[in-house]
């Protein structure tokens, strides 16, 4: 798209070229989030595709924002590529999430957006689409910080939407199930939000949570970040911000409080020497408990009334994961692709 003064199309052509400019230089680039505590190593990385929440989930008022969309991480750690924030307004509201709303001011730009008659705008209006943003500085969040860099991620969060309502709203991922998730890039696209969706939600797989904005090979980006989560003993974790109980629908989104209770127990260590349980199908370690969240919505299988709906939704992913994944089998090790969902 050119020139059309969308300000997804201008950032993202400068990013694709940071995507292939910067790794050669040994920096890994990523389409994630990122905040940092009060310690400069207690760094976050929020990774997911649009309508996972990493905008929403890395503002948070008890941690600084180094930035928005847009991060490298070299030897030296992790800082920011963008001097702004693009943030989805649909529903958007002050006490959901008060750092966003404060910042849509003078100065900020609004797209998509409706407008009332007194030029009020209306958030809750998707008449043209919900895919409706808010550009604004990144100093208009209160406490950003102002340096843009930040020692290396203590934490990385891997953000999906499952719209079927199977995977657990947290899971512990080892270095190989890193890689798979990475490489798989899942979340869902609603009817209502994409064009030319029906009335089912549809599963999407956009590799390193960025398939259109990499000119390598995503194994390239994919080995980068392994190295780093190695070296830097990085804790990493799927945190699924979709449905519970049943697929859209039918079940319900897992409210945003309790998503952030889960981020702020992943980010803080919380979570480190938690019991955790293996998914038969989906191959990973649950945790059984999470301080501040009721046990029974950890466990995807229980939240659901009839216990074979939900074999025959989650195989039915676990599926789809699989063959989206055939296009990385010759470019990773066994034990990668054995971490991914149990053969169905």
């Amino acid at each position: 798209i050119i020139g059309t003064k969308y300000a997804g199309e201008m950032k993202k052509s400068i990013f694709s070229a940071a995507n292939y400019l910067l790794p050669t230089q040994g920096v890994l680039t990523m389409h994630c989030s990122a905040n940092v505590g009060a310690n400069d190593d207690d760094v976050a990385l929020f990774f997911g595709l649009s309508g996972t929440g990493k905008t929403t989930l890395s503002a948070d008022e008890g941690r600084s924002l180094i930035g928005d969309d847009e991060h490298g991480w070299s030897d030296n750690g992790v800082f920011n590529l963008e001097g702004g924030c693009y943030a989805k307004c649909i529903d958007l509201s002050p006490e959901k999430e008060p750092q966003i709303y404060g910042a849509i001011r003078f100065g900020s730009i609004l797209e998509n957006v409706v407008v009332n008659e007194d030029r009020a705008a209306d958030y809750q209006d998707s008449t043209h689409t919900e895919n409706t943003r808010a550009v604004y500085p990144i100093e208009f969040i209160p406490g950003y910080d102002d340096d843009g860099k930040a020692g290396h991620a203590a934490t990385v969060v891997f953000l999906t939407a499952d719209a079927f309502g199977v995977l657990p709203p947290v899971a512990r991922l080892n270095r190989e199930s890193s890689i798979y998730h990475f490489l798989s890039g899942f979340t869902s696209k609603l009817a209502g939000t994409e064009v030319g969706l029906g009335t089912e939600p549809e599963a999407t797989f956009s590799t390193c949570f960025g398939a259109p904005f990499l000119p390598l090979s995503p194994v390239v980006y994919a080995e980068m970040l392994a190295e780093r989560i190695e070296r830097h003993r990085s804790r990493v974790f799927l945190i699924n911000t979709g449905w519970t109980g049943g697929p859209y629908g039918v079940g319900e989104r897992i409210d945003l409080p309790t998503t952030r209770r889960i981020v702020r127990a992943a980010i803080s260590g919380e979570l480190n020497d938690v019991e955790t349980k293996r998914d038969p199908i989906f191959n990973l370690a649950i945790p059984v408990s999470c301080p501040g969240v009721p046990e029974e919505i950890l466990d995807p299988r229980a939240t659901w009334s009839n216990e074979e709906d939900y074999e025959a939704k989650a195989r039915d992913l676990a599926q789809r994961f699989h063959k989206n994944f055939d296009t990385f089998s010759g470019a990773v090790s066994q034990p990668v692709k054995d971490a991914g969902p149990a053969p169905v």
